[in-house]
């Protein structure tokens, strides 16, 4: 199981989302436009929070993190799927879709954890706001950045490892755009179901116990909105965890749909458009979701703006 043998390392075929119609070509100008606008925002919201020393808080911290995940997410596919079909080729040798496979994992579980995190951040600044800066200490808020970036690694590189040792036969078109995990497991011969038994309850795990914390977290942050007696106290408060709750829900609603129904009910059309949605649309809409209903980063936007409009 664990051998690579010359055949198992021979190229891929990536299908990918495009033939050669003009649809097609307007849906990859489209596509494009959108992988433009989501590193543009994300490496817009990472340059506003390291310049401004007014975003150098905990929230804020996490917030850069969630954008540069965003901004390799996209970093992770785009480029490849647009190579391809400006090329006219859609090979992918064995170690790109080994590399690009572990990348988006990664990325993926580390976006998770991070996202359920940030909701504690949450509960503090609003449950314990006297006692924010003490529990969401620079020490605090680096340990979650490590472990966001650490638990979503080391669960990439088990599955990576694992998935690519077992051997292939038969057709190596994967069926997407991109070498994401159901697409290359339906490549693989021999009996699977006990590893893909495994796959399914880990990945139920990485969805539901961060799902859990959030809801927990969120649970707290409602009973004390509730017990404020002031009605702007309130309004603050509801703004302050909008934008939070708006990227949680199309995170976890892409990643339950893509990744928590069983094999039998997935359609390779449905396994590409969740794909698209979690891994371009949500990349693109998460600084804009933040920004746009964010008046600190508003506010620091105007000014970088005014700043380069005076020099």
């Amino acid at each position: 199981m664990w051998g690579w043998n010359q055949t198992s390392l021979e190229d891929f075929i990536l299908q990918g989302l495009f033939d050669d119609s003009f649809n097609s070509l307007c849906l990859f100008l489209l596509i494009m436009l959108v992988f433009l606008t989501a590193v543009s925002g994300n490496s817009l919201t990472i340059l506003l929070i390291c310049t401004d020393p007014h975003l150098h808080t905990p929230m804020y911290f996490l917030l850069s993190q969630l954008s540069l995940m965003d901004l390799m997410q996209v970093s992770t596919t785009i480029p490849k799927m647009a190579t391809n079909f400006l090329s006219g080729k859609k090979s992918i040798s064995f170690v790109g879709c080994a590399t690009q496979h572990f990348m988006y994992l990664c990325l993926g579980g580390a976006e998770c954890v991070l996202l359920a995190l940030m909701s504690y951040d949450r509960y503090v600044a609003i449950c314990h706001p006297l006692r924010y800066t003490v529990l969401m200490s620079r020490r605090v808020r680096v340990m979650m950045a490590v472990m966001s970036w650490l638990s979503g690694s080391v669960n990439s590189l088990i599955h990576t490892s694992i998935l690519m040792s077992f051997p292939f036969c038969g057709s190596r078109i994967i069926h997407h755009f991109y070498c994401e995990f159901p697409a290359v497991l339906k490549l693989l011969c021999g009996n699977i179901t006990l590893y893909e038994n495994t796959v399914y309850i880990s990945t139920v795990g990485l969805l539901l116990l961060p799902i859990i914390l959030v809801s927990t977290s969120y649970g707290f942050i409602l009973h004390s909105v509730i017990q404020m007696h002031s009605a702007g106290s309130k309004r603050n408060a509801f703004a302050t965890c909008s934008s939070h709750l708006i990227v949680v829900s199309l995170w976890y609603g892409a990643g339950m749909f893509s990744y928590m129904r069983p094999r039998s009910q997935r359609t390779p059309l449905q396994d590409k458009v969740g794909s698209v949605f979690y891994s371009i649309i949500t990349p693109t809409l998460n600084p804009l979701i933040y920004t746009l209903r964010n008046k600190d980063v508003a506010r620091a936007l105007k000014k970088v703006l005014r700043r380069d409009l005076f020099t």
